[in-house]
């Protein structure tokens, strides 16, 4: 599969230090669930792994198609730029280091430009490249392609040329991969075997890193070949595969669930595993264990703009949940989550930390709704923020609601990505504006306001002024209407103090509760 290693950042001009929130105070106010992933995600970057594999190297060359060529009837494609990134296994490295874990590879790599590329590559990511090996003679794995595009759409790939030899290492290379392994094997926490059958993990070499690990009682993750015998991976730990490598290793169709479970038994059974996982593209995952867990464990729906990469990183995922002690159905669960963001990014691209949190606060958004109490709050605007949204503040009684709110919530909305709005309680109303009002009780006002989209999160307050809200909140943008000077704005000084603005939306003429309630009285007066 191609495979991209240069990691893509987006960085953000925030004008304040983000306070630092406690995860686990984050998802202990979440569903069970939520807390066991984010705990999870947690401790991903703690992990140490052997990372030993096929490492390629992918170029990719640009260019414009925009005749056809006189000698032939096939498109000329007039070279614009190329890019060098990871392949196979150094895919799966760029996705490891990405989550913070503390890479050691293995592999070979040709006596050429290509290899070296590859070990600068594997460097930059902060990965130790000592075991990768030089052979002479062997050139390094590359795929090239050859992307054209017309006028202003995407690129589009015309074709793959693939430079390789892809037959076993001779026995003393073979074992110069195994004994460097076996060497770097101690004090780390997992190995990974990443089996594209290019060369790097013939048989001999599979079952003697598998028995060391074993021996050292640390367990092994397989990405196998698309092969028919899966001997040489026999004493595993687990073993991550498709549905076309599930039917092509046992014989078996895995279709159904049921399928699946006759399909990930016998390899439990013949290879003496503790756990399949068979990936099922959009149904999820397929997890069979040792200890009789048999389940299809399926995520919510996504996008899909490029499906390459998802399988590489459940087995990211799966390799650093497993090693910072997750059971096989979380780490299983959450893996279906990374695949799922990685499915909605256009080619091969790892998936960071603090895009897998972001997702599961967003998801928790979704099946929580819209209000939350403060210290519920205050932990997902800590990971919105940190994720580089822009977050907006409002307040208001907003009793009888009308379209002068709904223009005003729109206008708020737009200041920024998520939009927070504090709501008055009934007794603070009674305060503020006498013992007539509120019109509408809070429970209903807030009921209303959740079904606006525009509205991200409601919070109630019940203090005389929203202050203490503006400062556990600190929002990058405050709104009030334009009825108030910004001099009267409660926080506004706060607020600018920290970086942030200021913004006073329009008002639309006779569109407010009192005037609403003013020709409620006139008419029936």
């Amino acid at each position: 599969m191609p495979a991209n290693a240069i990691i893509k950042t987006v960085s953000k001009d925030r004008r304040r230090a983000t306070p630092q929130v406690s995860t686990h105070r984050l998802f202990s106010i979440i569903q069970p669930m939520s807390t066991r992933l984010i705990d999870l995600v947690e401790h991903l970057p703690q992990a140490r792994i052997l990372l030993v594999g096929d490492f390629m190297l992918d170029r990719y060359l640009f260019g414009s198609t925009e005749r056809i060529s006189p000698e032939a009837p096939i498109p000329v494609l007039r070279f614009r730029r190329e890019e060098h990134r990871l392949g196979g296994a150094g895919f799966v490295l760029a996705g490891l280091a990405t989550l913070g874990a503390k890479v050691s590879a293995v592999g070979v790599i040709g006596e050429d430009a290509a290899g070296r590329t590859v070990r600068d590559h594997v460097t930059s990511l902060g990965a130790l490249a000592d075991g990768l090996i030089t052979i002479p003679g062997r050139p390094t794995v590359e795929k090239v392609r050859l992307l054209g595009s017309s006028e202003d759409r995407a690129h589009q790939q015309m074709l793959r040329l693939d430079i390789e030899e892809s037959h076993p290492l001779d026995a003393s290379a073979a074992q110069l991969i195994a004994d460097r392994a076996k060497t770097l094997l101690n004090g780390c926490e997992l190995l990974c075997l990443e089996d594209y059958d290019k060369g790097a993990l013939p048989a001999g070499v599979c079952r003697e890193l598998i028995s060391a690990a074993r021996s050292a009682n640390i367990p092994v993750l397989i990405d196998p070949a698309r092969l028919n015998d899966y001997g040489k991976y026999r004493g595993a730990t687990a073993i991550k595969l498709n549905r076309p490598e599930a039917e092509r290793s046992t014989g078996l169709p895995a279709r159904t669930p049921e399928q699946c479970r006759a399909a990930a038994e016998k390899l439990l059974d013949t290879l003496d595993l503790q756990a399949v996982i068979i990936t099922l593209n959009d149904g999820g995952s397929y997890l069979a264990t040792r200890d009789g867990d048999r389940q299809r464990l399926t995520s919510r729906p996504r996008e899909v703009a490029d499906a390459t990469g998802a399988g590489d990183m459940v087995l990211v995922t799966l390799c650093l949940a497993h090693a910072a002690g997750a059971n096989w159905h979380d780490a299983v669960t959450l893996a279906n989550v990374v695949a799922g963001l990685e499915v909605e990014k256009v080619g091969c691209v790892p998936i960071t930390r603090s895009e897998i949190i972001h997702d599961l606060v967003a998801e928790h958004h979704e099946h929580a709704g819209k209000q939350r109490t403060l210290e519920a709050l205050l932990p997902e605007i800590s990971s919105l923020r940190a994720s580089g949204k822009k977050i907006v503040f409002t307040n208001g009684c907003f009793d009888l609601i009308h379209l002068g709110h709904i223009k005003y919530f729109q206008w708020a909305k737009k200041r920024g990505d998520v939009l927070v709005v504090g709501v008055n309680t009934d007794s603070s109303i009674q305060r503020l504006k006498g013992m007539k009002r509120p019109i509408i009780t809070e429970a209903d006002r807030v009921a209303v306001l959740e079904e606006l989209e525009s509205i991200d999160y409601l919070v109630r307050f019940d203090d005389d002024t929203p202050m203490r809200l503006i400062e556990s909140i600190k929002p990058d943008v405050l709104v009030k209407g334009a009825d108030y000077s910004k001099e009267q704005v409660v926080g506004w000084d706060f607020v600018e103090s920290c970086g942030g603005e200021v913004a006073l939306a329009p008002l639309i003429d006779g569109k407010s509760t009192s005037a609403v309630i003013q020709r409620i009285l006139d008419t029936h007066r």
